[in-house]
């Protein structure tokens, strides 16, 4: 008998010391950060890839749970200060936008009388949102926050708030993008390959008269693009738009403009506002008694290939529009690595190593920044898995040296067990396959490698602070698990790649500095 009390008695010491090893300790440890192995901050050899070495002391202070992506963004690497701006150095002034905007209003105001008089001689009623400008408004904010170096700076409170009124502001119209329009045109499909009805977006105007591109959910966050698919074939994922623009922010890029998630009644919200007699004509009533609506174009779009409410709530994307083209004019440049658009054939760079000498003797890849601006856009799109980058935009007001926008970005994210290494040739091109070493011999920001290597760090991993940024939105979880694990483990391929072009090089050669360190705040250009 005493022998089984004995028994019973280690088994349960057994227990409680394996309970408090496992399960107490480790969450001890993440309620309270516990000092971990100190951090060496020296820069050294990129060679292993994911080398925890970067400037400036790391925090090993991380008291509140969930801290990590407030810690990065109070990280020095984080805090660099733009030099001055100037008039010139702003995409808009304030005056100007106010008078463009002003008149964009007074224009909907007469449209608007003039189709609800239209509508009311037809025996149909269609709301009447009235329009509430308001010179504070968040997107205007955003608008005039544009500058040479980014989109908008990290400690704009406006994007915030534009984020919230994208996910609540109520919509007073809706209409076709002005590219869907295009689509209605003469079709070049040699140059680019679209789906049946798959390329399906909208343009939704809110009450403080902001704009947004609402891109609807068109399958679940688990499926994965099957391998079989070409990439101009992909479905465009609103969850990839939206987990785009926390990536952007968490690189410190900026060049994503403010995505947000949010359900849409596609009745009350997009039939019944819509002034466009065309866009109505393709909603309809499904065997479910669900609303749905397809796109609509020259070439075989259908209703099979439609997306339904259930039976009216819609979730999707809303990207914040830029300013309009008439006053802040941009340009679309043919990307030096485009693919080929069709099933057969391929381009250049895909059969050419040495491609990258020929791109660095022409214009404006020869001088500036633009040829590390692509590198930073092919790092974020690897992150992403986007290979679909045939373009990109810059406004041409900052000419050659102003940053590269990094628009549509739904084709992201669609395998997160496939790292598509051939997003990263410009990379490997222009380092670790280049023939001339003396062209252009930078081929890496230091800034961009050492927030690379930061979001390498278990106190800043990229997973990590992704998942604390993506669950700010309404429609989290953005991303699966598996997504986010993608993330550290093309982070970690992106380093290696650098690391073996500096061990082939050498740091100076591969390494350009675009910031100057101090102790406190730093002052760089972008």
């Amino acid at each position: 008998m005493r022998r089984d009390r004995l028994l019973v008695a280690v088994t349960l010491v057994t227990l409680l010391a394996a309970d408090i090893h496992f399960i107490l300790l480790p969450r001890l440890r993440t309620w309270y950060q516990l000092p971990r192995e100190s951090c060496s901050c020296t820069d050294s050899s990129l060679e292993n890839g994911a080398a925890a070495t970067v400037p400036w002391t790391t925090s090993q202070n991380m008291t509140e749970q969930g801290s990590k992506l407030e810690w990065l963004f109070r990280h020095p690497l984080y805090n660099i200060r733009l030099p001055e701006l100037g008039p010139e150095e702003r995409l808009l002034q304030e005056d100007e936008l106010m008078n463009y905007c002003k008149r964009k209003v007074s224009r909907w105001e007469r449209l608007k009388k003039i189709y609800i008089e239209a509508a009311a001689a037809s025996n149909i009623t269609i709301p009447d949102h009235p329009v509430t400008f308001d010179p504070e408004a968040s997107w205007l904010q955003f608008h005039l926050g544009i500058n040479r170096y980014e989109l908008y700076s990290g400690d704009d409170s406006s994007i915030d708030r534009l984020l919230r009124d994208m996910q609540t502001a109520s919509v007073i119209s809706a209409d076709f993008t002005p590219d869907e329009k295009a689509l209605k045109g003469a079709c070049d499909c040699s140059q680019v390959v679209k789906p049946s009805g798959l390329h399906l977006k909208l343009a939704l105007k809110l009450q403080d008269f902001g704009k947004a591109m609402f891109k609807p959910m068109r399958q679940e966050r688990h499926e994965e693009t099957p391998e079989n698919f070409f990439y101009f074939v992909d479905f465009q994922r609103h969850n990839a738009e939206i987990a785009a623009f926390h990536l952007d922010r968490v690189l410190d890029f900026r060049r994503v403009p403010p995505v947000t998630g949010r359900f849409i009644n596609v009745t009350g919200e997009i039939l019944y506002l819509t002034h466009n007699e065309e866009l109505r004509s393709v909603f309809f009533t499904s065997p479910a008694n669900n609303t749905c609506f397809f796109a609509k174009c020259l070439y075989v779009c259908k209703s099979e290939y439609a997306v339904c409410g259930h039976p009216d709530l819609l979730e999707g994307s809303m990207s914040a529009y830029l300013p309009g083209l008439s006053i802040a004019p941009r340009i679309s440049i043919p990307n030096p690595w485009i693919r080929t658009y069709s099933f057969t054939g391929t381009e250049e760079w895909e059969v050419n190593p040495l491609y990258c000498d020929n791109v660095k003797k022409l214009y404006p890849y020869n001088s500036g920044n633009r040829l590390l601006n692509i590198i930073d856009m092919v790092i974020f799109d690897f992150l992403t898995g986007n290979m679909d980058r045939h373009h990109y935009e810059v406004f041409t007001k900052f000419g050659d040296d102003g940053f590269l926008l990094h628009l549509d970005n739904a084709r992201g994210f669609g395998r997160p067990s496939h790292d598509e290494v051939s997003i990263l040739a410009p990379l490997t091109q222009c380092c670790i396959h280049a023939l001339n070493k003396a062209m252009t011999s930078h081929r890496i920001k230091r800034s961009t490698l050492f927030r690379l290597k930061l979001l390498a760090q278990s106190e800043y991993r990229l997973s990590d602070v992704m998942r604390a940024s993506l669950s700010r939105d309404p429609l989290t979880p953005v991303l699966t698990e598996d997504h986010l694990q993608a993330l550290d483990r093309r982070l970690g391929q992106v380093l290696r790649t650098v690391g073996k072009c500096v061990k082939k090089l050498g740091e100076p050669q591969v390494v350009i500095t675009d910031f100057a360190e101090s102790s406190r705040v730093t002052t760089g250009n972008r």
